[in-house]
């Protein structure tokens, strides 16, 4: 058979055979919802130890009913249409991957890269997982919490001068950043920069400094067992409570429940 660029697929039937990993794939979503095609999902499932699901191919997966009462991710921009024909399925539209229980899903089809990285330090380490992302010339696997969007990205700066500024920002985090200091990263006067950062990112300097922070502490949160105290400090809060009224501001929960989460993902 062909796939829908007209590649040539070649397939076998499963038989009998047992598979510790069967993936879904993405592709067209309306024929994910054909009997014929959830029947052979169920069956390829139940022979599984581990599931998962590749941008669209959550649909697939959800057929099943194997995501009822999980938590899912798929593709950011069809992660609405996902969670209305699924609503038992807790959707995180915003995560690269998520492992819950032995079934994972992940969003677009770069992250499907993410998501195999993960099983591969899962099963056999990180060493090996660190061997096979140089092999294929990607970077080392980025945490599956971490958004779908940067919020470097979501706030896009039209010039160069906003940009810089942000990014001198994310290099120094840890460093008090008020208006003045930005305004002379972009070598633009207060006034210059306070107008063009408004209009170019649709918020204040202070707003996307805090964006910023939350996000690296987020990304510490995930990986490692640092005090929040401590991660809070290196990330540019001056105490835990600013950094944890940031956190529910922006994700609606605090950075424990982070932690939290991406613990019960890796059974740790």
């Amino acid at each position: 058979m062909a796939g829908n660029t007209g590649l040539p697929i070649e397939t076998r039937q499963s038989g009998k055979r047992t598979f510790d990993t069967v993936i879904f794939v993405g592709g067209e979503i309306d024929p994910m919802h054909e009997p014929e095609n959830i029947a052979a999902a169920r069956k390829l499932s139940a022979k599984a130890s581990r599931v998962a699901s590749v941008c669209t191919g959550a649909f697939l997966l959800a057929e099943t009913g194997l995501l009822d009462g999980r938590r899912a991710t798929t593709h950011w921009r069809y992660a609405a249409q996902f969670q209305s024909r699924f609503p038992r399925t807790r959707v995180e539209g915003d995560s690269i991957y998520i492992a819950d229980g032995h079934v994972w899903t992940s969003a677009g089809i770069a992250s499907g890269i993410d998501l195999a990285l993960a099983m591969i330090e899962k099963d056999i380490g990180a060493k090996t997982a660190r061997a096979v992302a140089r092999l294929l010339v990607v970077p080392y696997r980025r945490p599956g919490g971490q958004s779908q969007f940067s919020a470097m990205s979501q706030m896009e700066p039209e010039s160069d001068r906003i940009r810089i500024a942000l990014n001198f920002a994310r290099e120094h985090l840890a460093e008090a950043l008020p208006v003045e200091r930005l305004a002379d990263a972009a070598s633009l006067s207060l006034r210059q920069f306070g107008r063009a950062f408004r209009r170019e990112t649709g918020e204040t300097p202070a707003r996307a400094v805090e964006r910023l922070r939350v996000e690296a502490a987020r990304l510490r949160l995930q990986d490692g067992s640092e005090p929040i105290e401590q991660i809070a400090l290196a990330v540019g809060f001056t105490d835990p409570e600013r950094m944890r009224r940031a956190f529910i501001k922006l994700h609606g929960h605090p950075p424990q429940a982070i932690r939290r989460e991406s613990r019960l993902a890796s059974g740790r």
